[in-house]
């Protein structure tokens, strides 16, 4: 007797909307589109406000963070294909955001701390400092070099880990832990009769 069977459907996985794949997947559909198709679209809008904070809280300027973010989105583009998925994605981002901000200020340092400067020296003037203030945590962050004020900025106000650290600036964990350590001692000997 012959049984006649019923063909089996092929198997065939459920398509994700972009919305619930993750960093990862959509970076990997990125660098397969031709332009800035919608796994890009997706990226960009999943990191904005995340890549201008880091921009912000690095540069201290809101127009000096939307170039500079434009910048991070920019290169990010150019720059899709490259991820190798070693890390998180959100991770080798920061360190676009990160590296382009560091550059940004380099190039803009000089004019934009004589401007700073001037800024801080007028508040000081028309208003007195009272006791019992709060010391602005920009102005003490000033003093420090541009990689260790970016790697205490992501330590202490974008909680990282010394490891996202190590990855995003290119050092060793033991390097960043110790240069973390090094910044907030040179802070609170610079700042030790106000803290």
């Amino acid at each position: 007797m012959n049984r006649l069977v019923a063909p089996r459907a092929p198997s065939v996985k459920p398509v994700l909307r972009l919305a619930e794949q993750s960093d990862e997947e959509l970076a990997a559909l990125a660098a397969r589109e031709g332009s800035d198709g919608p796994a890009f679209v997706e990226l960009l809008g999943r990191y904005r406000e995340r890549v201008w904070r880091i921009c912000y809280r690095l540069l201290g300027h809101a127009d000096d963070a939307q170039d500079a973010a434009q910048e991070v989105f920019v290169r990010l583009f150019t720059a899709r294909a490259t991820f190798a998925g070693r890390s998180k994605y959100a991770t080798w981002v920061h360190g676009i955001a990160v590296r382009t901000c560091l550059m940004f200020r380099r190039s803009q340092g000089r004019r934009r701390h004589h401007e700073t400067a001037a800024s801080l020296h007028e508040t000081q003037v028309s208003r007195p400092s009272e006791p019992g203030l709060s010391l602005d945590v920009r102005q003490m962050l000033d003093g420090l070099e541009d990689e260790d004020r970016a790697l205490v900025i992501l330590k202490y106000c974008e909680n990282y880990s010394y490891d996202e650290l190590a990855e995003i600036f290119g050092f060793s964990v033991a390097a960043c832990k110790m240069r973390v350590s090094r910044a907030k001692e040179k802070v609170q000997r610079k700042f030790s009769d106000k803290l």
